[in-house]
């Protein structure tokens, strides 16, 4: 009987799938799961929250609206899974520093937005009737002009920028880190010309990203996590 249980627990161990095998060994994987609290959080925010402070600069005027910027600003619904699998796979440390940046990016906006509930009015009354256009029009109908300053989409597009140039992975594949940032920085200008976000947004985003890079690649936040119930990411 003794023999049957070991061979029967051996076979169990080989039908295990190889990814959720893989998972279970590398336990950092599961900081991806931050992604739930977030969403939660935010839509929360876009129900709950009213707007009291409007953004806006004199810079916005001279970036004229263009529907075709739907098509990079819909690429951030792909690069940050897609940066969280490339990281994950090729370089714990820059999964973990990518995971510090942007989901510290992501919890540090939402808490401005309950401080300082803002919103936009610079969104165009109408939009052209073509393919990218009805696209805006879904985009408008999901997402309120609440909740921008700063920009969750700036913010966690240029993590995954820093992240991909301080990448010893990436040294070897210029091609594939500047495509990167290019992707990165094409994402940024979108909230820009679809009116989205001001320039106002899009600068805070941006200084959310600089401050939690300093810190990520300045401070020894990986000790300060030792002996906490944080080391399990670790």
């Amino acid at each position: 009987m003794r023999k049957i249980t070991c061979e029967n627990r051996i076979f169990e161990e080989q039908e295990e799938k190889p990814m959720i095998a893989w998972i279970r060994e590398h336990r950092y994987c599961y900081a991806v799961g931050y992604m739930g609290f977030y969403l939660a959080a935010f839509f929360l925010s876009e129900r709950l929250l009213e707007p009291r402070y409007i953004i806006s600069c004199p810079w916005d005027a001279l970036i004229p609206f263009n529907e075709y910027f739907i098509i990079p600003y819909c690429m951030w619904f792909l690069l940050l899974p897609a940066s969280w699998v490339f990281t994950m796979v090729t370089e714990k440390k820059d999964f973990q520093d990518l995971c510090m940046i942007m989901f510290g990016g992501m919890t540090l906006s939402i808490l401005l937005y309950w401080i300082f509930p803002n919103g936009l009015e610079l969104r165009p009354e109408e939009v052209h009737d073509n393919f990218c256009g009805l696209l805006v029009g879904a985009l408008h109908q999901v997402d309120t002009p609440g909740n921008v300053c700063p920009s969750i989409h700036v913010s966690s597009s240029t993590a995954v920028a820093v992240v991909a140039l301080r990448s010893d992975v990436l040294r070897k594949k210029p091609l594939f880190k500047w495509g990167t940032c290019l992707v990165a920085a094409a994402i940024c200008l979108s909230t820009m010309f679809l009116k989205q976000h001001s320039v106002v947004d899009v600068i805070c985003g941006c200084l959310v990203t600089a401050i939690l890079a300093v810190f990520t690649y300045c401070a020894p936040w990986r000790r300060w996590m030792k002996g906490t119930w944080m080391e399990f990411f670790l």
